[in-house]
């Protein structure tokens, strides 16, 4: 007994023995001198991007070196031949002599770069100017002048109010209709007599100025809009500059379960002077309306319904002669219809639309019957997931298309390109290598370029055959050797099975660039576990700048796609439905349990995770709901309570009205099961998610008397931390992980 107790004392011993040699300044140095000594994870043709060329057959990209030399590159696909796209030395010299001294003819810098078709002219921005090299004749550059600033844009939660779009001719040319003081007018060109077609509309419930007259120029419609109250979330920026006074941002910022706007489409007919307005019953209670547009035929419209709470979705078709409506698509689900995956194509002969659904668990393609609105057949079919549909090829009956999950043997989640004919017959892999793909198909859709890998892979690109997927050409091989001699390790693809024992579940695993198997490393785990995605992940990246870093402290750091998540059938992404709360926790944990059945050096007794925005909510969550596994959260801008969240994401996956599932799911309700350490970090002018929830969450914790740590960073935005965050990140699993006390900032050489 006294043996065993003295056995139990030294393991005890020689595990804070190594813990204590992590954590120490020699390691905070590495991690963050980690991007620095790798590059920033720079790896030649790691990332191609083919330019094509209009219909030439041609594209260019840019070639580089070891030496981070870069040069542009002219490929012609019919020949499988490459030259330069341009004279190097004579645009850096012609550059030298308009007074830009800072260049490099074997790094150029060149911006927004368009080659013309005869290849006679490169169009560049460079030091905010527009230039043109036009290489007939002498080789000579053009002064274009300053580029002008890109228009400002609104921010993504603006609602367009639809009130300021200018009036509209006819496709004729002849009449021209626009909206007077919120009601309908149309002029005619020739007399300039202007008749007011409507009388009705009102500052709270208007005609829309966004106006689209049918292909006869008889008619046109429109949508009468009856708005609602808008909330605002409002911003201190306390610190704008040295000596400046605090500024207050206000911010247009819906959530859920507010009211929202009606719309109402209607059909003006000129040549009668009235106004068709339908019944409202198949889009009555809506989220939003989309469209409308006419048939080519001028004698109906169509609109998309989508329904609050995304149940149901509909195509419904309105009458230009009565006004009736009728559906030619629904789509229906007792949960949500994940309407912004939904793939529509209205083909040109009229009678036919094709479109995507998960009614059968996976994304698929069918093709519709205007007509009788029902489906004629499904196109594609299997248990694997279209991704996107790159183009409808009408005249060809073919459709070129991304999905994940056909190859069995592989990485489910890895995406590759596909043809197949509109009866669903002839289905041809274009991307045949394994590997994540990302293809860029020639206009003519005769040629792809495709880029390929893996995490620990290198980048491939290639030229293919668009018809058989057969490569013609060696594009570009990324260069790993200065990444690999600089102490780069790649990580591990790991699979487990999850919470229930079967489904795999695929995530992968950094360690130190100094890793030791004989040492014993807690576990940190990133977490983005919000539904809509997938997001561990599946091509090479040099440098992970939320993972690598924080393993060279001396952890094991890991993420997972656990259920909820997308893009494996639609059964596994619904565990979220009202149930964000689960943020796939249980999934994580069996796959951490087996990695660490696998690799004794993962201590998964001393577990950590952090995230950001959702994966801010579900670090918070870990540690509230399983203190018995998970030890430490670091939580950065988080949706606590999504209530507070912004309407669109939540909605959809919680849905409308508002229930007891969102307090479920809630951080600031169930604030008082804390007993593990957390710290919360958030920036002050989030635009994304509400400051307030984190500082809801804060109001909790000390109102239930829970120790934890609240960073607030000055003039941030939606962030991780920034580089103070990044530390206060390092130095929290140092503390709470490792169990040693980190060394003082001064000392840190980074």
């Amino acid at each position: 007994m006294k043996i065993s107790k003295y056995l139990l004392f030294m393991a005890s011993l020689s595990l804070s023995i190594q813990s204590m040699a992590q954590g120490t300044i020699e390691d905070y140095n590495r991690a963050f001198g980690l991007a620095e000594k790798y590059n920033y994870g720079y790896v030649p043709n790691a990332r191609i991007y083919p330019q094509w060329i209009g219909n030439t057959g041609k594209f260019w990209y840019v070639e580089e070196k070891l030496d981070g030399s870069k040069k542009y590159v002219l490929v012609d696909a019919a020949k499988q031949k490459r030259s330069e796209l341009f004279d190097h030395k004579a645009v850096a010299g012609e550059l030298w002599a308009k007074g830009i001294e800072d260049i490099n003819e074997s790094d150029l810098k060149l911006q927004h770069v368009i080659v013309s078709e005869n290849l006679d002219t490169v169009l560049f921005n460079r030091d905010g100017r527009m230039w043109a090299f036009v290489k007939s004749g002498k080789d000579h550059l053009i002064d274009r002048g300053e580029v002008p600033a890109p228009p400002a844009q609104p921010h993504w939660m603006v609602v367009d109010e639809e009130k300021d779009f200018p009036p509209v001719t006819s496709p004729d040319g002849k009449k021209v209709a626009f909206v007077s003081d919120n009601n309908l007018c149309v002029r005619d060109v020739v007399t300039g007599e202007v008749v007011r077609l409507t009388t009705d509309g009102t500052i709270g419930n208007y005609y829309s100025s966004y106006i689209y007259w049918s292909p006869d120029s008889k008619k046109f419609a429109v949508n009468k809009i009856r708005p609602v109250e808008k909330r605002y979330v409002y911003y201190v920026e306390s610190s704008p500059s040295r000596g400046s006074q605090p500024v207050l941002h206000k911010q247009e910022y819906a959530k859920p379960g507010d009211e929202l706007r009606f719309k109402l489409p209607v059909i003006a007919d000129v040549e009668k002077n009235l106004v068709i307005v339908p019944d409202t019953r198949l889009f009555d209670h809506q989220y939003d309306i989309w469209g409308p547009q006419w048939n080519s035929d001028s004698e109906a419209i169509t609109f998309e319904f989508n329904e609050r709470g995304h149940k149901n979705y509909r195509i419904l078709e309105m009458s230009a002669t009565d006004g009736a409506v009728r559906p030619l698509v629904e789509e229906s689900h007792d949960k949500y219809v994940n309407y912004s995956r939904i793939f529509r194509h209205y083909l040109e002969d009229g009678k036919r639309i094709i479109w995507s659904s998960e009614r059968d668990n996976y994304n698929h393609l069918y093709m519709y019957d205007r007509a009788s609105g029902k489906p004629t057949h499904q196109i594609t079919k299997g248990d694997w997931y279209v991704r996107d549909v790159v183009k409808v090829d009408e005249e060809n009956g073919k459709i070129y298309f991304s999905a994940n999950g056909v190859n069995k043997d592989e990485d489910p989640y890895f995406i590759r390109y596909y043809v197949i004919n509109f009866d669903g017959s002839g289905m041809t892999d274009l991307t045949p290598e394994s590997g994540n793909h990302r293809a860029v198909f020639s206009p003519d859709f005769r040629y792809l370029v495709d880029t390929y890998s893996t995490v620990s892979t290198a980048p491939v690109t290639c030229l293919r055959d668009a018809s058989s997927g057969k490569e013609l050409m060696r594009v570009a091989e990324a260069d790993l050797s200065a990444l690999v001699d600089a102490g780069w390790k790649a990580p591990e693809v790991f699979v487990a099975p999850g919470r229930d024992g079967k489904t795999d579940m695929w995530g992968v695993i950094y360690r130190p660039s100094n890793f030791d198997e004989n040492k014993k490393y807690p576990v940190v785990e990133y977490i983005y576990q919000g539904p809509g995605d997938q997001y561990v992940p599946k091509s090479f990246v040099g440098l992970n700048r939320n993972m690598s870093a924080l393993a060279e402290l001396g952890f094991i750091v890991v993420m997972v796609d656990g259920m909820g998540t997308s893009f494996r059938s639609r059964e596994f992404e619904n565990v979220c439905y009202k149930n964000l709360v689960d943020a796939g926790l249980p999934d994580h944990i069996a796959w951490i349990k087996v990695a660490g059945e696998k690799y004794p050096y993962m201590d998964i007794e001393r577990v950590g995770i952090f995230g950001a925005s959702a994966g801010g909510q579900e670090s918070t969550t870990a540690v509230l709901r399983h203190p018995e596994f998970y030890k430490a959260a670091y939580s950065a801008c988080g949706c606590h309570d999504n209530r507070m969240d912004k309407i669109w994401w939540n909605e959809q996956w919680l849905g409308y009205p508002i229930d007891e599932s969102y307090i479920e799911a809630s951080n600031v309700e169930n604030a008082h099961l804390l007993s593990r350490p957390l710290m919360l970090v958030v920036g002050e002018l989030d635009d994304n998610v509400d400051p307030a929830s984190t500082m809801q969450v804060a109001d909790a914790l000390i109102k239930a008397n829970k120790d934890f740590e609240l960073v607030v960073i000055p003039g941030a935005a939606h962030t991780m931390g920034e580089s103070f965050g990044e530390h206060k990140r390092f130095d929290f699993f140092v503390r709470h992980l490792l169990g040693v006390n980190p060394p003082s900032w001064s000392d840190i050489k980074y």
